[in-house]
This record gives structure tokens, C-alpha cells and sequence, in this order.
């Protein structure tokens, strides 16, 4: 009879968004050892209530020696500079709560979690998680994820490059890219006028980076026409959104120096 994995060979990835939590235990190769869990994102959410919904998902995993947490928002060596949705009183779009923001700013999420679970851990911005599940680590590489809001990493050789918050952005009359293509704006606009603003977006930002690769994610990539599709160019690619889980394993394998571990 197989044996199974030693813990030492797995990870547990975990995928922190604004409407859901979600996480998984992975082999290097990305393959999970278990059925993922979910749990609706619990407003208010301050930083020990997060780290405690963490702790109570790995409690019905398998064992694992490290962990990876992606979360929304700025992210510095595992330190929040800033967080879009936690710091607001019942979720995203509603009204921020001024203590909640103060309590998130500047929190050490890395020596929280590393300290609670009792692993070593990597906590960076969910979209570098999921860009670490798919990128091929040649030339430049963009990925922008879809979903409640926008989330944007760029890599460079493989290498995580540093942030930018193109979120906060403003695209048109002082919109910003999370109130253009975010999720309030698909299911106002439905999935044909909103894809046409995905279309002016990834027009807009490839003169930016002249990326050779863009990869699209996040839940509501697939939610983009065919038609859209057809026209975005063969060097822009839709990823599932399992890449969220899966990049939390190979993200210790990127090259370059991790966080903090």
C-alpha cells in the first residue's frame, strides 16, 4: 500500500479574497492531497480573526511543513502597507472603519502566521500567488486577476517583481481599475459590455509593460466572450482560477530570495 506524503513535501496554500477563503494542502508538483475548503470571508475582519480562520481551515487538512498565504492589497516582506476589504465594516464596498484600517496597517501577517501555525511561511499579494501557479518564468509576465476587484503581479525571469497597486489606478474621469472591471461592475453591465472594458483595459496597459505573456485569472476570467477573447492577441492567455492554490507550492520554488523563511 502507497505511503502517504511525509508533511515535509507538502504546503499549504491558502487563497485569503474579499467574498471567500479558501485553502488547500499541495505537493511541489501542485497536486493536492486533500479536497480544498471554503469558507465565506466573516466580516469584520480584523487581523487575529484572519489568522484564526486560517488556523481553523489547516485543522481540516493534512499536515504541512510550510505554508503560503495570498491575500489582498500591498503586501511588503510579509507586512501589510495596505488591505482593500479587510479594513471595511461588512465587506467589499461598504463603508471603512477607521480602527480596522489602523489595526491593518503595518501588521506583521508573516510572523503571525508563521507563529500560529507553527511553519515557516511566505505571505504575499494573492495575485503574485496565482501568477507563481502559472507564469514560465521566461521574459516579462503579466497577471491581472478578475474578481471582486482587480489584482496585478508582474514577474520578470520567473522573479516576482516589486508591487504596484494598479487596483487604485484611475482608467477613465478618475475611476479606478477596481471600480471599472470589478465585480460590482460585471453583474451591473452584464458579461458582454464588461468584457468590452476588459478588451480597453489590457489595450490600455500594453504599452505599459510590453509584456511577452499576460495571463487573465481570477474567478470571473472565465466570464469573458469569446468574442473578446478572440480579439485580446495569442499573447494573452486565461488561466483557472486553481492557479490561486496551486501557485501557493511553487511559489517557494521562484527563483530569487523569499520572504523571511
Amino acid at each position: 500500500m502507497a505511503q502517504p506524503p511525509s508533511p515535509e513535501n507538502l504546503t499549504l496554500s491558502v487563497d485569503c479574497g474579499g467574498g471567500g477563503i479558501k485553502a488547500a494542502v499541495l505537493d511541489d508538483a501542485g497536486t493536492a492531497h486533500a479536497p480544498a475548503v471554503r469558507v465565506a470571508t466573516p466580516y469584520p475582519l480584523p487581523p487575529d480573526r484572519l489568522v484564526e480562520c486560517i488556523a481553523e481551515l489547516a485543522r481540516g487538512l493534512p499536515a504541512a511543513a510550510r505554508a503560503t498565504i495570498g491575500m489582498p492589497g500591498m503586501i511588503r516582506h510579509g507586512v501589510v502597507i495596505h488591505t482593500p476589504h479587510y479594513i471595511t465594516r461588512s465587506g467589499p464596498r461598504s463603508r471603512v472603519d477607521p480602527a480596522l484600517a489602523e489595526r491593518w496597517t503595518g501588521f506583521d501577517m508573516h510572523a503571525a502566521v508563521s507563529a500560529r501555525l507553527g511553519v515557516p511561511a511566505l505571505v504575499l499579494n494573492d495575485a503574485e500567488v496565482h501568477g507563481a501557479g502559472v507564469v514560465a518564468g521566461k521574459g516579462l509576465e503579466l497577471v491581472l486577476t478578475l474578481g471582486t476587484g482587480l489584482g496585478s503581479a508582474h514577474f520578470d525571469g520567473g522573479r516576482i517583481a516589486p508591487h504596484l497597486e494598479l487596483s487604485h489606478a484611475p482608467v477613465r474621469r478618475g475611476t479606478t481599475y477596481d471600480e471599472y472591471i470589478g465585480e460590482h461592475e460585471r453583474r451591473r453591465l452584464g458579461d458582454g459590455l464588461w468584457s468590452r472594458r476588459i478588451a480597453r483595459v489590457v489595450d490600455g496597459l500594453r504599452p505599459v509593460f510590453l509584456w511577452d505573456r499576460l495571463y487573465l485569472g481570477g474567478g470571473n476570467s472565465r466570464r469573458i466572450t469569446a468574442v473578446v477573447l478572440d480579439r485580446l492577441g495569442d499573447d494573452v492567455v486565461v488561466v483557472p482560477n486553481s492557479a490561486a492554490l496551486v501557485g501557493g507550492a511553487r511559489a517557494w520554488g521562484l527563483p530569487g530570495p523569499r520572504e523571511r523563511d
